[in-house]
């Protein structure tokens, strides 16, 4: 109906870009910060599935009714409970952060979705959602998901030194961004270690966790990683600009596509957005949380988060200032372009 916020069970458009997250616990603000920065660059329409527990659903309905209905109608949402199809729910949701299992468990819960961005809730966009979108039709005919490395360099990877389990590649794959064609996946029978024909995605799930969860340590991140490392061909591995962390800045710079293109994706893991040890991450955070939606961006935004970067410039992180700034630059000013192209053209038809 004209005026109403849609948020039905399915996403009307099929031209809509799918993003996954799970919050459990804390995990409020920093997923609603993280959509925000969705919301604010991105040009096709959004549909949001958002995996919750009871407690935060309604917060999550009262907070995004707030924002300004120019937002409110480029994304349309979903809230789901909490559920794990195969094996002991308790175990599933204990299993490494709060409820971060549930990922795994995305191929089986949306059926009617075809191709999804699953991302932590630690993330933040300073691109178009949009130009990772496209990777999609980079896959081949093999490929159905795809994850930045853990590390650029394997002598000082977490896998490469500690893993007792098998793991994707040199450095293993970080799961914090993760792209992923559901239908392929809910198509695939999957090579593992456990019987010699093939296993589906859903199949494969609890005893792969059964037989491993003595020897892992990031819990469903490293389950992905021995799928991955049982069906290499099925990854397509982006660079490290779509998912950067503090790894990539705080032993001095390690990204080589971050230094060219900038930053895409930015990943706050280890929780550095609420605490002092990397305040470039902390910067950009909180300037895109206090950001009023309808402002200027270069003025309530950019400055600022310039501004914030002079601060910061003691650490190895904030000494590298255009490697974050550069991608939301260029991101901000593309906005700027087609704000202008709609209102010259809007001025010319009357």
């Amino acid at each position: 109906k004209p005026g109403e916020q849609k948020h039905s069970k399915e996403p009307s458009s099929l031209q809509c870009m799918h993003l996954a997250v799970v919050a459990c616990g804390d995990r409020l603000e920093e997923t609603l910060i993280m959509l925000k920065s969705a919301v604010l660059f991105s040009n096709r329409r959004l549909c949001f599935h958002l995996f919750a527990e009871d407690s935060l659903k309604p917060e999550f309905e009262k907070k995004l009714k707030e924002w300004p209905s120019s937002y409110t109608k480029k994304f349309e949402y979903n809230i789901y409970p909490i559920t794990f199809s195969v094996g002991n729910a308790q175990e599933w949701k204990k299993l490494f952060k709060p409820c971060a299992a549930q990922r795994l468990f995305l191929p089986v819960i949306l059926k009617d979705v075809d191709s999804l961005l699953y991302v932590d809730t630690d993330v933040l966009f300073l691109r178009p959602i949009d130009d990772i979108w496209h990777i999609l039709k980079e896959f081949n005919s093999t490929q159905l998901a795809a994850m930045a490395p853990e590390h650029e360099i394997p002598k000082i990877g977490w896998y490469s030194r500690f893993a007792r389990h098998p793991y994707y590649g040199t450095t293993g794959v970080n799961s914090g961004v993760m792209l992923m064609n559901l239908t392929r996946i809910r198509n695939t029978q999957f090579k593992n270690s456990m019987i010699p024909s093939g296993l589906t995605w859903e199949e494969m799930l609890y005893p792969l966790y059964q037989k491993y969860k003595n020897y892992i340590t990031w819990g469903d991140q490293d389950l992905l990683n021995i799928i991955f490392y049982f069906n290499p061909e099925c990854l397509y591995v982006f660079p490290c600009q779509w998912n950067y962390r503090p790894d990539h800045c705080m032993y001095g710079s390690n990204c080589k596509g971050a230094e060219e293109e900038g930053v895409s994706i930015l990943h706050g893991n280890r929780g550095v957005y609420h605490d002092d040890k990397q305040p470039t991450f902390k910067a950009l955070y909180e300037v895109i949380r206090d950001f009023p939606f309808e402002d200027n961006l270069f003025q309530s935004l950019y400055y600022p988060l310039q501004s914030k970067f002079l601060d910061t410039v003691h650490t190895l992180c904030g000494r590298i200032p255009q490697v974050f700034l550069k991608q939301i630059e260029k991101t901000m000013k593309k906005v700027y372009e087609n704000r202008v192209i709609v209102y010259l053209g809007a001025n010319h038809r009357y």
